[in-house]
């Protein structure tokens, strides 16, 4: 990698110490998240005078947050219904007098409970709920459900919900260090005995504590949150209405990079979402091609050239993640104004020991909509939470490092 005058690293965007759990973004864990000062930064650097912004794979909502409290309107989007929620809820401006006597009722309920030794309750239908969950913690996360599903208040409610998830994965046997589902070892299974009602407290006081801190700003801007998928249309935007994208998209294909279906399974089974368990397929590059994809971008076709040298079908997951990924690019393109920035968070991960510089690719998409590069920032990743080694070879015993940095991608519309 050569630094050019508009591709540099620059320290100061590593953040290192920074507070990156401040207001809302305290609430819930998620994988490979963007730290708030970036986004921040970004807008601060690009998005003077903005009155919309539109991130398009919104995960939990962290440049949504920014942009509220900047006073921006935000649209953001994802297809995994837990992030979906966790953004809306981090970007409610809730009253906090309402949620404090919903939190009083619950403490007084689970007071309640452990006075009188009382535990069970109809566990819902949940696949393998005995694999994931000892059975005294299937009845006390029961008995909490049942208690969120009888909030009349929607905000209340959901906010009450995106605490339960994070008590959902932390109460379960799974290896909480991991983003996949793995289950801990028998030995770890004997010694565990999380105190369910006291991590939903926690959990709460804690979101309670980021919420008041964010209404303390006094947050104008408003948000809207979708469902739909950027790779195959733009829904509620109009064609050049908005002023500043700011997005962080998969490194790659969950089922090999970044698990966020894996990691949202067991709560989004919990809160009854469907086919729970299908999310990572419906994910950029979750459908693999079967003829490789051709792209626009020499630097693309010469990589997935170079993997397929050594593993073809690896190279067909490459290449059905990009196919993706430029079908998405394409449509988020036609949604910013002229003059306006497209601004990409990007990481350059390792696939059979090949470097897919997704930075640069990212840029040619781009270009070929007729963007001009303006810079690439490059930052080491000091506190994202990812993996610092992975399995590229799929080899036993055989690591790698996996990304170690991130690449600020700055695109502006002609």
């Amino acid at each position: 990698m050569i630094a050019t005058a508009k591709k540099y690293t620059d320290f100061s965007w590593d953040f290192v110490g920074a507070d990156t759990k401040r207001f809302t973004h305290c609430y819930h864990n998620y994988p490979a998240m963007m730290i708030p000062q970036i986004a921040e930064r970004i807008l601060t650097k690009y998005g003077a005078n903005s009155r919309l912004l539109f991130d398009p794979y919104c995960g939990t909502g962290t440049s949504l947050v920014e942009a509220n409290l900047m006073g921006i309107d935000a649209i953001g989007t994802d297809l995994n219904p837990l992030a979906r929620l966790i953004a809306k809820v981090k970007t409610t401006k809730l009253n906090l007098q309402v949620l404090d006597l919903y939190l009083k009722d619950f403490n007084d309920y689970v007071f309640f409970l452990v006075f009188n030794n009382k535990t069970r309750d109809t566990i819902p239908r949940i696949k393998n709920v005995d694999y994931w969950f000892d059975k005294a913690v299937q009845e006390k996360l029961a008995i909490i459900k049942d208690f969120i599903s009888k909030i009349e208040d929607d905000k209340v409610r959901d906010f009450f919900k995106v605490a339960f998830s994070e008590t959902i994965r932390e109460s379960s046997f799974t290896r909480n260090s991991e983003f996949k589902l793995f289950r801990m070892t028998a030995e770890q299974m004997q010694k565990f005995n999380p105190d369910v009602f006291a991590l939903m407290q926690s959990k709460l006081a804690r979101n309670r504590k980021g919420l008041k801190a964010f209404l303390e700003q006094k947050p104008k801007g408003d948000t809207q949150i979708y469902d739909f998928n950027t790779v195959n249309e733009i829904q509620y935007i109009e064609k050049e209405s908005v002023d500043i994208v700011i997005t962080s998209p998969p490194y790659g294909d969950s089922r090999t990079t970044v698990a966020y279906g894996q990691f949202s399974r067991l709560a989004n089974e919990w809160l009854g979402v469907e086919n729970a368990s299908q999310i990572d397929n419906n994910l950029m590059g979750g459908k693999r091609q079967r003829d490789l994809f051709v792209s626009d971008s020499p630097l693309l076709k010469e990589t997935i050239e170079n993997i397929a040298l050594i593993d073809e079908k690896r190279a067909q997951e490459v290449a059905s993640f990009y196919a993706d990924y430029q079908k998405s690019i394409e449509n988020v393109a036609q949604t910013l104004k002229k003059g306006a920035c497209a601004c990409y968070v990007v990481g350059n991960r390792k696939v059979k020991g090949k470097i897919l510089p997704t930075d640069e690719i990212t840029k040619e998409f781009f270009e070929n909509q007729g963007f001009t590069h303006i810079e690439t920032i490059i930052r080491n990743i000091p506190n994202k939470r990812m993996p610092s080694k992975n399995s590229p070879t799929n080899v036993t015993g055989k690591k790698d490092e996996t990304i170690n940095k991130e690449f600020i991608v700055i695109m502006r519309k002609e």
